[in-house]
């Protein structure tokens, strides 16, 4: 068994591949806040290869943990001197493995915020990348504005030399580099949100205004935060795969990544300090993300939210069960190709046809054991942005919305909370108990669930999408999930 550890990269199995480049000669250019499974699987993956091709050695990554659980990252990576094994998981079950070192370093900040701040500082960091995931922006849940009530950004707004948001390091950080007459850093969300790169501007500007107006204004004019499209499946890694690791390769890795093979980051192009050369690795660089950004949110994230409810009241409990069931499969191409394809303008360089079997395929993935479970979660986050534009830009040029609506069905038999063989259903979701309260009514006020205007807006006023929503769920309750679904794709 070979620990890994710089000292025996030498000594791993032949079929792991390993960075091959001096990590000594590695310098810091990037500070990235909240390494979880995604940036080691993608942001950091991407600089890697750089790094293999002898480039981009001066943009070393170093990461940031900002939240209490980040410690166990903190101690897990410096035992390893940062490395991790990335484990892409193959459909037919061959796994290839692969250490990436483009991560020198890793901070704490509770432990340490002025460390963490006077790294941002440096001039030799050019990027501050984020994935914090979309609670990490702080919107307010109801207003849609940076919360200021929080406890910890008022901390922050009071205290701003020991922070303990990323909001407060990241600005003070700035107001360092404003103040030493420093170039800022750019912002790069890497998160798998709408207008990421925008709704960082928006919250970091509303925080940076708070504490000081004329610093606000400065970081608005000076500070670019470029929007991203990012994708790759990521599970997070179980017991299980550690131990293949072990057993297959003899290499003993606390804190594997586990992904499928598909990789894609879509970036504008708007740097304050330069970049890597990313776009020698794969990343599209463009001008506007936003026609990018929803081909995926409607054709892959929508997807997601049409085969799991379905998918998980039939008894599957995995995507890839359902992506193998022929009559799934009918139904999701259905919706793809006939209601969330005509929503999109052309993408050029992109085969629109080829990206929806792709599709099919990646959720097909035995090897990467998505739970149905992790898709259903939060869908009063994710279907008001993912499926229901479908519906509206459906509605508003006479397209078809049946499908869109059946979806919004099954999530509504869904968060009833028992599956069609009486078994409980955990449902997951910030609105849990006003979802299943209304849900219980589902047999007794049909189109109730739908009435909720904050989620759904006027949806049910509309006699297409309403009629669909009602006949589908009647259907189901009635007749089960699969013979619902033969319906659908027979119609």
């Amino acid at each position: 068994m070979t620990r890994l550890n710089n000292a025996n990269l030498d000594q791993l199995a032949s079929e792991v591949a390993t960075p091959g480049y001096d990590r000594g000669a590695v310098t810091p250019g990037i500070v990235h806040i909240g390494v979880g499974g995604f940036h080691r699987a993608h942001q950091a993956m991407y600089l890697d290869a750089l790094m293999r091709r002898g480039e981009a050695l001066d943009w070393g990554i170093v990461g940031v943990g900002v939240m209490p659980g980040d410690r166990r990252m903190q101690q897990t990576l410096a035992a390893q001197d940062h490395l991790y094994t990335l484990m892409v998981k193959h459909p037919d079950g061959s796994l290839e493995p692969r250490v990436i070192g483009s991560m020198i370093d890793y901070r704490f900040a509770p432990d340490d915020p002025e460390a963490v701040i006077e790294a941002m500082a440096d001039p030799a960091i050019r990027i501050v990348s984020l994935t914090v995931t979309e609670g990490g922006y702080n919107v307010h849940p109801v207003s849609g504005d940076f919360n200021l009530e929080d406890d910890d950004v008022r901390h922050d707004l009071a205290e701003p030399g020991a922070p303990r948001t990323s909001f407060g390091l990241v600005v003070e950080a700035l107001a360092r580099r404003r103040q030493r007459g420093a170039t800022p850093f750019t912002v790069m969300s890497c998160d798998n949100i709408q207008g990421n790169g925008d709704v960082a501007r928006r919250m970091f500007g509303a925080f940076a205004r708070a504490r000081d107006t004329g610093l606000g204004a400065w970081i608005e004019a000076e500070v670019p935060f470029p929007n991203s499209m990012v994708d790759r499946i990521t599970p997070v890694t179980a017991p299980a795969d550690i131990e293949e690791l072990s057993a297959r390769f003899a290499l003993e890795d606390d804190w594997p990544v586990v992904c499928e093979p598909f990789t894609q980051w879509v970036l504008e192009d708007r740097f304050a300090s330069g970049r890597p050369a990313l776009d020698k690795v794969g990343v599209q660089l463009v001008e506007n993300v936003e026609p990018y950004e929803l081909m995926k949110l409607r054709l892959l994230n929508a997807s997601h939210q049409a085969l799991c409810y379905f998918g998980y009241l039939a008894g599957y409990r995995y995507a890839h069960e359902v992506c193998r069931d022929p009559l799934f499969v009918d139904f999701l191409m259905d919706y793809m190709v006939k209601e969330a394809t005509p929503t999109l303008a052309a993408l050029p360089g992109v085969d629109l046809e080829a990206y929806r079997r792709t599709l099919i395929e990646r959720f097909a993935n035995p090897e990467i054991k998505d739970t149905l479970a992790r898709l259903c979660a939060e869908s009063s986050d994710r279907i008001p942005k993912w499926l229901l534009p479908v519906a509206r830009d459906q509605l508003a040029n006479g397209g078809d919305v049946h499908r869109a609506a059946a979806v919004v069905a099954s999530w509504a038999r869904y968060a009833e909370g028992t599956d069609e063989n009486g078994e409980p259903i955990e449902v997951v979701d910030r609105l849990k108990d006003s979802l299943t309260a209304v849900a219980a009514v589902n047999r007794e006020r049909p189109t109730a669930f739908i009435e909720n205007r904050e989620l759904f807006g006027d949806l049910a006023d509309h006699p297409r999408f309403r009629d669909a929503y009602r006949e589908t769920l009647e259907s189901l309750h009635e007749r089960g999930a699969r013979a619902t679904l033969g319906t659908l794709v027979r119609a």
